[in-house]
């Protein structure tokens, strides 16, 4: 299996993702649920118990299409008759009219209904969790880039994090694409992916430091090539069987959690890419680079 022979062609299909990705985040932008941009944290009391699905159906009705809530994030309250729902209407706290369109609608669709408590989120407060979530993201990476220097290498530290950047690239290029909501369930599965593709970047370049060991007349190039083809069972078996239940989550884990599980599947795909693909890539490059400036080196010191 020749990847470093083709690396080149991995890093343009890499290039052309994050690259369609960017270009969406700068003309379209992320869709920002309420978390980041402000909003109502809305509990309502109906007379009998209700699913997630009705209660969507209901918000989504005609009476309230120009209010535009089928994003709203809804979740019944277990073991009572209460549901709560997260919503904005263009990125503002519903307005005490709408507010009552609202109760009003899932009263005649649903049953009896009254707010039983209604919040604020303000945009300042969405900002500040941004703000607190890049810097969680960035803490992360630097975390990785010290612990892996001291247990490896500072080469194979930085390829490992110049994965993970690819990977959290992919999944904001991807949900700029998509339209979908970015909250703090997203937040989450971006730090999980992160921890994972780190894990799976690190199994490859174990082997690798360990196939250093007994490197006789191999190439850089020959050594990556084996190292890869001796983990890629591992790394395929891990991420399909990680796979298979976040896919089975996002079909049938319901409105609330598909963001969420669409994220960590994007994630999942692109860390195991990243790890085999761009990665071991990287560090080869840069140790080929290594090597070829200390030839130059001798050379012109032996003029």
């Amino acid at each position: 299996m020749d990847v470093m022979g083709r690396r080149n062609l991995f890093f343009a299909i890499s290039a052309i993702v994050i690259l369609v990705g960017l270009v969406f985040l700068a003309t379209r932008g992320l869709n920002l649920g309420v978390d980041f941009t402000g909003g109502s944290l809305i509990r309502v009391r109906l007379d009998h118990p209700v699913t997630a699905a009705e209660v969507r159906d209901a918000l989504v009705a005609p009476e309230l299409a120009d209010m535009h809530l089928e994003k709203a994030v809804i979740q019944p309250i277990e073991g009572t008759n209460d549901v709560q729902i997260r919503a904005h209407v263009q990125g503002k706290p519903l307005s005490d009219p709408q507010l009552k369109r609202v109760v009003d609608t899932l009263s005649a669709r649903l049953g009896s209904a009254s707010v039983i408590e209604a919040e604020m989120v303000e945009p300042v407060i969405g900002k500040e969790l941004l703000s607190k979530a890049m810097m969680a993201v960035l803490l992360g990476w630097i975390g990785i880039l010290i612990y892996v220097s001291v247990r490896f290498e500072y080469r194979f530290a930085v390829a490992g994090v110049a994965a993970l950047i690819h990977d959290v690239l992919v999944i904001l290029g991807m949900f700029a694409i998509l339209g979908r909501e970015v909250n703090s369930p997203f937040i989450a599965a971006v730090l999980t992916i992160v921890g994972y593709s780190i894990n799976d970047t690190i199994v490859v370049f174990d082997k690798i430091r360990e196939n250093l060991k007994f490197r006789k007349r191999e190439t850089y190039e020959e050594l990556v090539n084996k190292s890869i083809t001796q983990t890629l069972g591992r790394s395929l078996n891990t991420s399909l069987t990680t796979l298979l239940p976040v896919i089975a989550l996002y079909l049938f884990g319901g409105a609330t959690i598909k963001d969420f599980s669409l994220a960590l599947i994007i994630g999942l795909i692109s860390g195991t890419y990243s790890s085999i693909f761009v990665a071991s890539p990287i560090w080869l490059i840069w140790k080929n680079w290594e090597r070829d400036r200390q030839r130059k080196f001798a050379v012109a010191k032996a003029r």
